[in-house]
């Protein structure tokens, strides 16, 4: 079977003739989250579809990632799998040195609550609760009472988030960009592992979604979160420090530092790589040829 194979923008370095011994580099930053062999599928016999074919990936603490791929690419699935909203077919999803693929549903929750964020495309704000209700209800849900450590925690948030004067509001009284900016405070209130947020400027204007994301940047380099976003659009990879891309249920690409332009030159070549080998994979979510076979892992490392 035909395979696009992956690219990465790091360049190797140069060898040098010094007499002095080379430069040992540190160790790579400890990933916040990573999958291992992870595999989807869905469906049997001629109907099976591989969503995912075998990803190694992980993501490093304090850093912003975009994953990226055209639709049904398997990027929203490798994101519901690595944040224990799905269940693997094989494969195991690792938080931190906690292993998401041997909990009990209800320790999966438990973890879930305390330890991952989460902004959806959607917001999924409660239409009855104010901004500031919004924004604490993990707390409530846990039973935790608001400390004095909490509760700076949550000004310093709104003060980020620029949401200072609207903590009142309901979510009708707010803009799309206001109410992805409280889900944003309400993923971050628990200082989680890592935030997942999947297409979070999907149903925003251009300009409330570069806040977004610009907030989303904030909240890695100034609070020092984890924060991995599913997005399909080059110029919100920008943001992130790191582009992974997926094709075919694979890592196919791996850009440090991403520009909108670089991004959108892989994502062409993806593209085109695909016309060119119809063969190759069907699309998610269309019948797998009979006696069709995967094919080898990519792997992607820490960065």
């Amino acid at each position: 079977m035909s395979q696009t194979p992956p690219v990465s923008t790091t360049q190797p370095t140069s060898p040098t003739s010094s007499s002095h011994a080379p430069d040992v580099p540190g160790p790579p930053p400890a990933a916040a989250v990573r999958g291992v062999g992870l595999r989807k599928t869905y469906g049997r016999g001629d109907a099976q579809v591989h969503a995912l074919d075998g990803v190694d990936v992980a993501f490093g603490r304090g850093r912003f990632t975009a994953i990226m791929g055209a639709s049904g690419s398997g990027k929203s699935t490798l994101l519901h799998l690595l944040a224990g909203l799905d269940t693997a077919s094989a494969g195991r999803v690792y938080l931190g040195d906690t292993e998401l693929t041997s909990l009990d549903d209800n320790a999966l929750t438990e973890l879930r609550r305390k330890r991952v964020g989460f902004v959806f495309q959607s917001f999924n704000l409660l239409p009855m609760f104010t901004a500031e209700q919004n924004i604490l209800l993990p707390l409530e849900l846990a039973g935790t009472k608001v400390t004095p450590d909490v509760r700076a925690w949550f000004d310093r948030l709104v003060t980020t988030l620029g949401l200072r004067d609207r903590l009142t509001h309901r979510p009708s009284e707010l803009s799309g960009g206001q109410q992805q900016r409280v889900a944003i405070a309400r993923a971050l209130l628990t200082r989680p592992d890592v935030v997942f947020a999947d297409e979070p400027t999907g149903n925003l204007d251009s300009r409330s979604g570069a806040e977004v994301l610009e907030f989303l940047r904030t909240s890695v380099r100034e609070l020092g979160q984890t924060v991995v976003m599913v997005t399909h659009d080059a110029q919100a990879a920008a943001y992130a420090d790191r582009a992974v891309l997926v094709a075919d249920g694979r890592i196919a690409g791996d850009v440090a530092d991403p520009t909108p332009e670089v991004v959108q030159a892989q994502l062409d070549r993806l593209r085109t790589a695909s016309l060119a080998s119809p063969a190759s994979t069907p699309a998610r979510g269309v019948a797998a040829p009979t006696g069709g076979s995967t094919g080898s892992t990519s792997a992607v490392e820490a960065r």
